[in-house]
């Protein structure tokens, strides 16, 4: 029995032997794990197109990055999405564009440029400031927290104070409260 069993430990013992004799024990210089780290990161997107992506404000400026979001490179064709209208024009600019992003990335990577109309991610449209509160917020607020001493934790409250009850002075609910209901 000892003879059955001989050949599959030899064999087990062999292929665990010939996987360890890939891996290198000891010490290595972090220059020899990054090949291993990024691969699969460039797999999904290049280096080039990663660069596209993080400056493309200073590519195109601030006026078509607002209405503009790069979304792939594949093969030299750079997808781009676009709001509204603005895609009619960047046909027009294409030549132009095109030598602005070859440019900034130092070599010609970019050959065509296909335009897709989408909406444009939540970061990108504008954010309206509230209304400043009104002098009877302020006052309220002024002598809720006026036991507090003067720092960071009167200031915080001071301004959650301030957006709580300029919100409660305009109609809007606390989202604890339940809607009402019609009965």
């Amino acid at each position: 029995m000892a003879d059955d069993t001989k050949p599959d430990m030899t064999e087990a013992t062999s292929r665990v032997h010939a996987h360890d004799s890939r891996r290198v024990y000891g010490a290595r210089g972090v220059g020899a794990l990054i090949p291993a780290i990024a691969k699969p990161a460039f797999r999904r997107r290049s280096p080039a197109a990663a660069q596209i992506l993080a400056d493309w404000g200073s590519i195109v400026g601030p006026a078509l990055a607002a209405t503009t979001v790069p979304r792939r490179l594949n093969g030299g064709r750079l997808a781009i999405a676009c709001s509204g209208p603005v895609a009619m024009e960047l046909q027009h600019l294409a030549p132009q564009l095109i030598a602005r992003i070859n440019s900034h990335i130092g070599q010609a990577l970019v050959t065509e440029l296909r335009f897709t109309q989408d909406h444009l991610p939540a970061a990108i449209i504008p954010v309206v400031p509230p209304a400043p509160p009104s002098a009877q917020v302020i006052a309220t607020v002024a002598r809720k927290i006026s036991d507090l001493p003067d720092g960071p934790l009167r200031d915080a409250l001071d301004s959650l104070g301030r957006s709580v009850h300029t919100a409660r002075s305009r109609g809007a609910r606390k989202p604890s409260t339940p809607p009402p209901t019609n009965a």
